[in-house]
């Protein structure tokens, strides 16, 4: 064997070669890169649709979020207004006691003086009646005589008048 004969090309082992060459790129496209591809498309298609679901879910999250601080400030709204209508209830129910005290001290105070009045009223009747027969004794043991009623009459009174006009 002669080394030529090694490397020498034989054109139909070259085309043989070529047939050979072909039809294992076509097993291997119909048999390996096709499924591959299928595959690869599938985990594609999945992988999208996963991110999909989780933008829907940060969406519904981004959604409950929005909603669950609307919730909240109307809550904080709603308890400013039951606190300000607190407020406002006791300041008007302390200013009522207020008020209802202050009448009670004034209606006190007026029947207080009233009663003073009274009292001062009768202390001065039972003064003119004591001070009347003391001013007739006076006057019957000054005069020695016995005076008629009309004149004991005039007496108290035109003394009362000087006492009341003392006083």
């Amino acid at each position: 064997m002669k080394v030529q004969d090694l490397v020498t090309l034989v054109p139909w082992t070259i085309v043989a070669q070529l047939c050979n060459l072909f039809i294992q790129l076509l097993l291997i496209k119909r048999f390996l890169f096709k499924p591959i591809g299928e595959i690869l498309e599938k985990r594609r298609q999945k992988a999208d649709e996963q991110i999909r679901e989780a933008e829907e879910a940060k969406a519904q999250a981004q959604a409950m979020k929005e909603s669950y601080e609307k919730d909240m400030a109307e809550a904080r709204q709603k308890a400013g207004e039951i606190l300000a209508t607190a407020q406002k209830n006791a300041a008007d129910q302390s200013e009522r006691m207020l008020q209802e005290a202050a009448g009670e001290a004034a209606a006190i105070r007026a029947r207080a003086q009233s009663e003073v009045a009274q009292e001062r009223r009768k202390a001065v009747n039972e003064a003119k009646n004591e001070i009347g027969g003391i001013a007739m004794e006076i006057a019957g043991k000054v005069i020695e005589r016995e005076i008629s009623e009309e004149d004991h009459r005039k007496l108290i009174e035109e003394f009362i008048e000087n006492v009341g006009e003392a006083s």
